[in-house]
């Protein structure tokens, strides 16, 4: 594992004054331990050592529905609809304007609704899309997603975290459109809503206390954990990282041409990336997730995107003999010796099995049961010996594995999460329940941290606040699937 990095500016880990690894964020609260039932909001919090102290529930934000669910009588959801779409249906009614809501001008408003959308995705996109669009843009999310944070009983403790309430919502957008989205066009239609398991899980949120059952989008522990592998490799707290920042995830495991590929736009939009050759904390959430887990269709898209050297759609043996040249080396660096190209290519056509000779599509991977391996193999050196050292039907009985297995990306969270959370105890004295006084060193640095940890994380041209999240150019490419 990489070593902790410089410390961050942002306030204190948990109790205010306690000592955190250097490269820990600061200020950002952890969770209770795996498997303790979320404190319930309406109760005191325990204070136990260790556990963030969470204030007292706090005024429920404009929009969030409590004029709304007063005039018409509600304690729940509305109109049969699940709970947290009361954000949505009462901005939708005006209440995001004028503070409350009459019961005359939302029924109107539910009319015109049932009128026009026949199904739940319908009127989900109708209720959050801008007037006129027919589709979702990732600002349509964030009233819907603060809400969530708002009022949720297992984010409750968050509520005196506010700086991270946009790190978090950044992070549930992004997860949003890389398992919903599959055109990557940026534009959730009604179609691919209907497709995808994100109403069912808006659903659950209401059942489920506890945040972290919801691993699909909404759980705190993955956000905790990208956020921070983010925090270690952003040298200088800019919120941007580079190709070398980017390079040192997990000790250098990826080949640098593949470093490379992923800043030259391949998957990756926006000025700052062309421009700067930077990418935001929200192309990172997408680099994460495919990093960990090579087998879901967004991901065998990603990395076959940063592969596909020339665009045709295909993978030619040159492409992959570019690419295997730097692992040849890096493997010869390590005194281990690597197999000869023409070796490697036969049992990588023999793993995929492609269609066409001499050339690899996305569809021949996305059919490979074991695309991780054949990815791993061209550009993360770590991983693939971790491959080369199972054989291939160990591989293949863990690719067929069903039901309540956990997913590649879900045990990779889990495992850095208990180890983070582990490594940021240690940082902790033994105060049985004091809180630690800051030296005057860290005192005259948490006046300079200051600025920063309250810094808007993000930037939206409306009144909800400003939101900078992940931009796709929307030609017409990109609206079409791989």
């Amino acid at each position: 594992r990489a070593p902790w990095v410089c410390p961050s500016p942002l306030p204190s880990a948990r109790a205010r004054g306690t000592a955190v690894p250097a490269g820990h964020p600061r200020g950002l609260p952890r969770l209770q331990s795996r498997g303790e039932p979320p404190q319930d909001a309406g109760l005191p919090p325990r204070q136990s050592r260790g556990e963030p102290r969470v204030p007292p529930a706090s005024r429920p934000a404009r929009g969030c529905g409590s004029g709304f669910r007063a005039e018409l009588g509600l304690s729940g959801g509305a109109c049969g609809c699940p709970l947290y779409w009361k954000a949505p249906l009462f901005c939708g009614a005006g209440g995001e304007r004028t503070g409350s809501v009459s019961v005359h001008k939302f029924v109107a408003m539910w009319r015109k609704v049932l009128l026009s959308c026949h199904d739940d995705a319908a009127r989900f996109v109708h209720l959050l899309a801008s007037p006129g669009c027919n589709y979702l843009v990732q600002e349509d999310f964030v009233p819907f997603l603060q809400d969530v944070v708002n009022t949720h009983p297992g984010l409750s403790f968050l509520k005196e975290a506010s700086e991270f309430h946009s790190r978090y919502i950044t992070t549930v957008i992004q997860r949003i459109f890389y398992t919903v989205n599959r055109s990557w066009s940026g534009r959730i239609t009604c179609a691919e809503l209907r497709r995808s398991t994100f109403l069912q899980n808006v659903a659950l949120l209401e059942e489920e206390p506890d945040i972290n059952q919801l691993t699909e989008f909404f759980s705190y522990e993955h956000f905790y954990v990208i956020y921070c592998k983010f925090w270690e490799l952003d040298a200088d707290h800019d919120l941007l990282i580079s190709a070398r920042d980017l390079a040192r995830h997990n000790d250098h495991a990826i080949s640098s041409k593949m470093i490379d590929r992923i800043f030259s736009g391949a998957v990756t939009r926006g000025r700052k990336v062309q421009k700067e050759g930077k990418i935001s904390y929200a192309d990172f959430v997408w680099f994460l997730i495919s990093e960990e887990d090579k087998k879901t269709p967004t991901s065998i898209e990603y990395w076959f995107r940063c592969m596909d050297l020339d665009g045709d759609g295909a993978l030619s043996m040159f492409e992959l003999e570019y690419f295997y040249e730097e692992q040849c080396r890096r493997l010869d660096s390590m005194a281990i010796e690597a197999l000869p190209f023409q070796d490697c290519l036969c049992q990588m056509l023999d793993l995929v099995k492609p269609r066409s000779e001499g050339r690899i599509t996305l569809r021949d991977l996305k059919c490979c049961r074991l695309a991780d391996v054949f990815f791993d193999t061209f550009f993360n050196v770590e991983k693939y010996l971790d491959h080369e050292q199972k054989e291939q039907v160990s591989l293949l009985r863990e690719s067929d594995s069903d039901g309540p297995e956990l997913s590649d990306w879900e045990r990779y969270a889990a495992e850095e999460y208990d180890i983070l959370v582990a490594e940021e105890a240690a940082g902790d004295p033994w105060d049985e329940g004091y809180e630690a006084e800051l030296s005057p060193a860290e005192q005259k640095l948490s006046a300079l941290r200051t600025p920063l940890a309250h810094r808007p994380f993000f930037e939206a041209p409306s009144a909800l606040g400003a939101v900078d999240l992940y931009e796709y150019a929307c030609g017409d490419d990109d609206r079409q699937p791989l």
